[in-house]
């Protein structure tokens, strides 16, 4: 059947003019749902299973230095081309839970139970999240921190201020371990944001933790198989890994970049949540290009849900293509 452009046209605004239903078989509407289903999303590397698992996402208006050297015209543009709406940004939460086969290891702990109430549930979904993907935080053996943002270790603690893991060993790095319990460096703080971070962090790892954690260095593995790799300028101990399995790989990137329509696509722009945004540049062009030559997939945390995919180059940036989901693990 061969059909022309004015007769689909005709018969699209015909469809358009008439009800959808005759009234006489019109019945009361469902309710609408008020929530999402549950947000989690697990695929293989090798023989570990990655559980991406959502902690909410965080929506504000733009601010207009979000992006220090870029205008915020131009940060408006690359929003609506992404299809995302303009003068506005929403900012995405994924920690993991690997099951590398012997341990179960948890890579930062998302926004905390002080954020999901102030938020009302939209960001510290973390907890909620893991128990509905059946995951036990009991069961969790390690808890690995990348950098010391209250959107990665806030989740160290429940809400009534015991801990969230309450078995499980926490390593962090030993740069970004010794830079915020320096007292000298906590003196130097000129921002309200910086001062409120050492305070934060303060209360989670001395007040909450009692300092007991293990320190690990870069180029070692933290666990068998979980490479820790220096990624700094988003912070000054900031890390990233790369999960290895047989001959699988995966980079876990932490917050090499932010929102990928963005900082994937502009890897020279400069956030306003980079402590070093020269560094945090440098170590972006640096991780990407080595993405793209070695073909290998990366998971975000600032990624939208499930947050991970593939890297190609694309002019003068990136092009982040999303892994294919798939419903088998």
């Amino acid at each position: 059947m061969n059909l022309s452009r004015r007769q689909a046209l005709a018969g699209a605004a015909a469809f358009a003019a008439a009800p959808l239903f005759a009234a006489k078989t019109a019945r009361a509407a469902a309710p609408l749902a008020d929530k999402q289903a549950p947000s989690f999303y697990r695929y293989n590397v090798g023989d570990a299973q990655v559980n991406a698992i959502s902690d909410g996402a965080n929506t504000f208006p733009l601010p207009d230095t979000l992006v220090l050297n870029a205008k915020k015209d131009e940060v408006n543009a690359a929003l609506e081309k992404a299809f995302m709406p303009k003068d506005k940004m929403t900012i995405h939460f994924a920690p993991l839970v690997i099951n590398t086969g012997g341990k179960l290891v948890v890579i930062d702990t998302g926004n905390g139970p002080g954020a999901f109430a102030a938020s009302k549930g939209k960001v510290g979904q973390f907890a909620t999240n893991m128990a509905a993907a059946g995951i036990d935080p009991k069961a969790v053996d390690m808890v690995v921190i990348s950098h010391f943002h209250g959107d990665h270790v806030n989740g160290l603690l429940a809400a009534d201020g015991s801990l969230a893991f309450p078995n499980a060993e926490v390593l962090v790095p030993a740069a970004e371990w010794k830079y915020w319990m320096d007292d000298g460096e906590m003196s130097k703080a000129a921002s309200e944001r910086m001062k409120g971070l050492f305070v934060s962090n303060r209360k989670v790892f001395v007040d909450g933790l009692k300092k007991k954690v293990t320190p690990y260095e870069w180029g070692k593995d933290v666990v068998p198989g979980l490479l820790a790799v220096e990624s700094v300028g988003h912070t000054p101990g900031h890390t990233s890994y790369v999960l290895s399995s047989g001959s699988d790989k995966l980079f876990i990137q932490s917050d090499v970049t932010n929102h990928p329509s963005l900082f994937v696509t502009n890897p020279g722009w400069h956030l306003m949540f980079d402590q070093d945004p020269a560094q945090a540049e440098t170590t972006r062009r640096k991780v990407y290009d080595m993405l793209v030559a070695d073909r290998m997939r990366v998971q975000g945390f600032h990624y939208p849900f499930p947050a991970n995919g593939f890297v190609e180059k694309d002019g003068n940036g990136y092009r982040l293509v999303p892994a294919p989901w798939s419903p088998a693990i």
